[in-house]
């Protein structure tokens, strides 16, 4: 939990989660394969950790919930700096608070350890819906898949967007034509990987190597992630750019166009909130008992 404040303190109090999520791994110095590991279910578990470690920063009121695919700190949250004891008091208070809600009195997530093969099973309430989407996105077929990121494409500012999959083109899926004002455009090929796991470095440079010549721009999007070199190696001084969309920002993507999902609003019962008002009345009472003559409220 420190961490995150930490980071976001340092870039200026936002950022989005993969920001995050890599100034924390530089930071301690995270293995790559301790990065890239998968949980029994699928979930990058080193991403879900800091996904629960920023859950409990907003139930602590150190974190803001305004922007979607944005983690800001609150106003409090700027001035706070937490140690790993720190964090550890809070984590096991909110799950006292949170308890009465899971199953058979257990708190929502198991006890946080230093082990990197701890096993977090679930996922933060605000991250169910975006493995939902993620999931749907998985189960279509490949030529589903690419004609679902072609609207999504149209719908992000795309012109002239047509999906060329079929025809095996180099691992091209399509092309489209992104105009960025009436005297400038770039002409861009993608490609869909209908992925869980991590495209990795060749494959990024498997694909810009099929599209040197015919594009100014290239854009891999995927329901899965990308290994660092992969990111390395999109951003490459001297080689054609290679945007890189990744599950979470795929699903961001769906959400800020409003393309098959539909917004709704949900409310969280806050239990600490109502912690204050339980103490009042086990006082009152503890009042009353002590002196049963005493002045009674309407």
């Amino acid at each position: 939990m420190g961490p995150i404040l930490d980071c976001l303190r340092e870039v200026g109090g936002e950022a989005r989660p993969r920001e995050v999520r890599d100034w924390i791994a530089d930071k301690f110095k995270i293995p790559q394969e301790v990065r890239e590991e998968l949980t029994e279910t699928g979930i990058v578990r080193f991403d879900n950790r800091v996904a629960w470690a920023r859950q409990y920063l907003i139930w602590e009121g150190l974190l803001e919930t305004t922007r979607r695919g944005r983690w800001v700190l609150s106003a409090r949250g700027a001035k706070t700096y937490l140690t790993d004891e720190d964090a550890r008091a809070i984590h096991k208070r909110l799950n006292v608070l949170h308890s009465k809600r899971g199953k058979e009195g257990k708190a929502l997530v198991p006890e946080l350890s230093v082990s990197a093969k701890a096993t977090v099973a679930s996922v933060p309430p605000d991250v169910v819906e975006e493995a939902e989407l993620l999931g749907v996105l998985q189960g279509l077929s490949s030529d589903g898949f690419e004609r679902v990121c072609q609207r999504l494409l149209r719908a992000s500012g795309f012109e002239k967007v047509t999906v060329t999959g079929r025809s095996h083109d180099g691992g091209i899926d399509g092309i489209g034509i992104l105009l960025v004002n009436p005297f400038v455009s770039f002409k861009v090929l993608f490609q869909c990987k209908r992925y869980k796991g991590s495209v990795s470095r060749a494959q990024v440079g498997d694909f810009r190597n099929a599209m040197l010549g015919r594009a100014d721009k290239g854009i891999i999007l995927t329901t899965g992630t990308f290994s660092a070199d992969a990111r390395k190696e999109a951003e490459r001084d001297g080689a054609p750019p290679v945007e890189l969309v990744d599950g979470e920002k795929l699903v961001t993507m769906f959400e800020e166009q409003c393309l098959g999902v539909k917004p709704k609003t949900v409310f969280e019962v806050d239990l600490e909130f109502f912690e204050q008002f339980k103490l009042r009345g086990d006082a009152s009472k503890s009042a009353s008992q002590a002196h049963p003559g005493g002045m009674r409220g309407d």
